[in-house]
C-alpha cells in the first residue's frame, strides 16, 4: 500500500504538531466561552475518524460526540459530488457549544449543509474545524475558523482520507500514484 503513494505531502510528525496546536487554540477559545454550555464535537464520518480522535485528546474541557455520516466522494470519484446527509443528524444540539469537525474542506457543500443542519437546531454556537483546506475559491470562501493544514488543488489520502475506501489507514497523509487509480 505505501508502494502506490507517489509523494507525501503532511507528515505524521507535521499532522501530530499540527493538531496539538489546533487542540491548544480551540481550548482556549472554548474557555474564552466559559458559560456552562455544554461541548459537542460533531466529526463527519467516516473521513474525520482519525482527526477527531487525536483532536479530542487534545481538549481538557468536558465534551460529548455525536456523529454524521456525509457521502460526498462516492466510490472512486475524486472530486466531490455533492454532500448527502446519510441517517439524522443529531437533534438534541439546542443550547450547545458545536463544533463541526471535518477532514478535508474544498467543494465546501459538506461544511455549509452540516453547518445550516445545525443552526437549525439553535445551538449556542457553531464553529468548523478542518484538517485540510484545499487552496481553491469553493474552499477558501466557505466559513471555517479552524483550518489544520492549506494544500495545493490535488486529491490526497491517508490519516482518514481515502481512494474507493482504502488508505485511510496511512500514517501520512500524500497523494496516490496515477496507477493506483
Amino acid at each position: 500500500m505505501q508502494g502506490d503513494i507517489d509523494a507525501i505531502l503532511i507528515s505524521r510528525e507535521q499532522i501530530a504538531e499540527r493538531v496539538r496546536e489546533l487542540g491548544r487554540e480551540i481550548a482556549g477559545d472554548l474557555d474564552a466561552m466559559d458559560d456552562g454550555a455544554e461541548i459537542v464535537l460533531l466529526p463527519i464520518l467516516t473521513g474525520a475518524v482519525i482527526f477527531v480522535a487525536d483532536l479530542m485528546r487534545q481538549l481538557p474541557q468536558k465534551v460529548r460526540i455525536k456523529v454524521v455520516t456525509v457521502s460526498s466522494y462516492p466510490g472512486t470519484a475524486t472530486s466531490s459530488k455533492g454532500a448527502d446527509i446519510i441517517g439524522a443528524l443529531p437533534e438534541e444540539l439546542g443550547g450547545k457549544h458545536v463544533l463541526i469537525i471535518d477532514d478535508i474542506l474544498d467543494s465546501g457543500q459538506t461544511i455549509r449543509a452540516i453547518r445550516a443542519a445545525v443552526e437549525a437546531r439553535d445551538p449556542r454556537s457553531v464553529r468548523a474545524c478542518v484538517l485540510l483546506r484545499k487552496q481553491i475559491e469553493s474552499a477558501m470562501s466557505t466559513p471555517c475558523e479552524y483550518v489544520g493544514f492549506d494544500i495545493p488543488d490535488r486529491f490526497v489520502v491517508g490519516y482518514g482520507l481515502d481512494y474507493d475506501n482504502y488508505y485511510r489507514n496511512l500514517p501520512d497523509i500524500g497523494t496516490l500514484r496515477p496507477e493506483a487509480r
